[in-house]
């Protein structure tokens, strides 16, 4: 995605991408669980960051951002899972799933960066 995309619009986006990739695993049990796991957390850190943005304090905002971060990571466990279990059946398939890597990372450092500055300026 373009760097100057506000981060609210980079997550919806994402959410909506991981939304669509679990669309296209093949519906066995094994990958549904994976999917079903992957679409909690790749949604949430939107969700999550939504609601710091109406944080009704510095501390909870910090704890927002900081779930955000968590379900960030936790997606990014998932997206490993399918990529190590080679469970896409196409090479255009394979290329998003390492868009979405790749986003995973850059949004999970730009979420550390936001909860590192609320952090230290006290």
């Amino acid at each position: 995605m373009n760097r100057g995309h506000d981060i609210y619009d980079r997550l919806l986006r994402f959410g909506i991408d991981i939304v669509k990739l679990c669309r296209i695993l093949s519906k066995n049990f094994d990958n549904r669980v994976i999917a079903d796991q992957l679409i909690r957390s790749g949604t949430s850190v939107g969700a999550n960051m939504q609601e710091a943005d109406s944080a009704s304090s510095r501390k909870d905002f910090i704890n927002k951002v900081t779930i955000a971060k968590k379900e960030l990571q936790e997606t990014n466990y998932w997206l490993k899972i399918i990529k190590g279990a080679d469970l896409l059946n196409n090479d255009k398939n394979r290329d998003e799933l390492r868009r979405l890597l790749q986003e995973s990372d850059e949004l999970t450092r730009i979420i550390g960066s936001i909860l590192s500055k609320t952090k230290s300026n006290n």
